[in-house]
């Protein structure tokens, strides 16, 4: 592995100086090479100047456009790796920098969520085409099934909507609970779509739906022409009958999490390519709680379809002002392969290594711990 490899941009290193053994047996001199590339003045040490050039070579697309980042958010980067806070990053400093940062933006690890593609919501009960958007939900089979055969993600997860039959969401089950006198509507004239204040305790907002997903029915089933890979993990959501669960990651009240957190941690994942139906509730909720995480959260725009198109857009500029990016299926694979590398993630990642308690820091620990053993199984003599 050559130096152009790792951040593919012309330093004033020879490539013969870095033989690609040497490489292998120790990544540190990959990492000793970078910071001599970019240490201009060779004083050992790097400067917001010389930072803001490893960010040229780092944010670029697979066609070598160079992507521009804010001078703010360079200086706010730079901060997170100049712990000491003396306006360097020395190479101490740089080997967090390096491990933590330029290796998940160069190699991530990424999951690929596809959200509730199921048959109520595409031609069975809650059918979104029948919602304000009129959006067709079948029309994210085929671009979620490309990237299936020709992107290399690292897992792969189908959520699933699973309600059991006395759900709260669902509106022929609105007489069950008592509604709290602050609620707009009653069960009386409560119609499809509105929301109501169940009395609790506590008092809960719900969005009323027809009846829909219904465990073990043919409309909580993933549709058929949608491809299941084998080694793809399925994810329940919504199971408790007096709490609904939009988001992948949590219930609506946070009360309780699904299996997907522990799943991501498992696999070490640093960036969640997220789409499905429909766009404005499930898969918008599944997206803000990645971002919330920690996660670097891709929402693929052409893969989602959704109920309003005032909610649609307001999910994206959710997406976006919390610095996930939205892509269309074309852009994905050479992002997943480290070719196409945007600055909005890699200040994502930056801003959560100051937190050590992020889903992402402790991912990229796990990440780092893993590949130490694996190292230390490479260097053990054969018995």
């Amino acid at each position: 592995m050559s130096l152009e490899e790792i951040i593919p941009v012309q330093v004033e290193v020879e490539p013969t100086d870095l033989p690609d053994e040497d490489f292998m047996t120790n990544p540190s001199l990959a990492m000793d090479a970078c910071f001599t590339a970019f240490d201009k003045d060779g004083d050992d040490r790097l400067s917001l100047n010389e930072f803001t050039l490893i960010c040229r070579a780092l944010f670029r697309n697979d066609k070598g456009h160079i992507y521009v980042v804010p001078s703010d958010r360079l200086e706010q980067m730079f901060a997170v790796f100049d712990k000491n806070e003396d306006g360097y990053i020395d190479r101490e400093e740089f080997q967090f920098c390096w491990n933590q940062w330029i290796k998940t933006i160069v190699r991530p690890i990424s999951a690929f969520l596809i959200v509730d593609v199921q048959n109520d919501f595409i031609s069975g009960s809650l059918n979104i085409s029948n919602c304000s958007a009129q959006q067709n939900g079948l029309e994210v089979i085929e671009p979620i099934n490309k990237l299936l055969d020709t992107v290399d993600f690292d897992a792969a997860f189908y959520s699933l909507d699973w309600h059991p039959s006395d759900h709260v969401s669902f509106i022929d089950n609105i007489k069950q609970r008592p509604i709290h006198p602050t609620s707009p509507l009653n069960a009386d004239n409560a119609q499809v779509y509105d929301t109501v204040i169940f009395a609790g305790p506590p008092p809960m907002k719900q969005r009323l739906w027809p009846r829909h997903c219904v465990q073990d029915s043919w409309g909580s089933e993933l549709h058929k022409d949608l491809k299941v890979v084998e080694h793809g993990v399925k994810v329940y959501k919504g199971t408790n009958p007096e709490v609904d669960s939009y988001s992948v990651f949590w219930d609506n009240k946070k009360l309780s999490d699904t299996t997907l957190c522990g799943q991501l941690r498992l696999k070490g994942s640093t960036d969640i390519y997220v789409c499905g139906l429909a766009y404005d509730v499930c898969v918008g909720a599944t997206a803000i709680d990645a971002l919330s995480a920690g996660y670097r959260t891709i929402l693929i725009d052409d893969c989602c379809r959704g109920v309003d198109l005032n909610d649609i857009e307001s999910t994206k500029q959710t997406v976006i002002s919390s610095n996930g990016v939205i892509v269309s299926s074309r852009e994905v694979k050479a992002m997943v392969e480290g070719r196409d590398r945007r600055p909005e993630l890699g200040y994502k990642l930056a801003m959560e290594l100051k937190n050590s308690e992020s889903d992402l820091s402790k991912n990229n620990a796990c990440r780092r711990q893993s590949q130490q053993q694996a190292q230390q199984q490479q260097q053990q003599p054969s018995q």
